[in-house]
């Protein structure tokens, strides 16, 4: 059995910091602040596959007005005026920028997938054979986020202290 690092939370809060200072929040006004024991509504699901030499997925899971708040900044909107479309492509989009930079913490031989995103439905990996691994919890405009890290094969798997 071989023993590999994956990111940890704190990770993920330098991936996000600059995630939301490069799309969401150009003058670090408004960051995400990371909590702890937050329930995050799981209306929203967003994800990148990782494959490869470590299979699992990214998610970015919130509510449908944290997700619609998120699309209008990075689309330079208001959220009113948001579409639905432009919802799902942003989610995706978010999952595979944070993706992209967990991917390049990981073994050597990943790949990503293309983004999926579900609206108003179950966690898609809470009742599977993963095991999420990371996760952060973080608020940002009074609405909670999670960004999480699930591995398929969690014998393999050691989170960094």
């Amino acid at each position: 059995m071989s023993t590999e690092m994956v990111p940890t939370a704190k990770d993920l809060m330098v991936i996000l910091d600059q995630v939301w200072l490069s799309y969401l929040d150009h003058d670090g006004v408004n960051p995400l602040v990371p909590v702890e024991d937050v329930p995050v509504t799981s209306e929203i699901h967003a994800w990148v596959a990782i494959n490869g030499s470590w299979p699992g997925h990214v998610v970015v899971t919130c509510s449908t007005v944290q997700a619609r708040n998120i699309a209008a900044a990075f689309l330079g909107m208001e959220p009113a005026d948001v579409a639905e479309d432009d919802v799902a492509d942003v989610l995706g989009e978010l999952a595979n920028i944070v993706g992209g930079n967990v991917k390049s913490m990981l073994p050597a031989g990943c790949v990503l997938s293309t983004p999926y995103f579900v609206e108003r439905g179950a966690d898609p990996f809470r009742n599977s054979d993963q095991v999420c691994v990371t996760e952060l919890v973080g608020v940002w405009h009074d609405e909670p986020l999670s960004v999480a890290l699930w591995h398929s094969r969690s014998d393999r798997v050691e989170v960094a202290a």
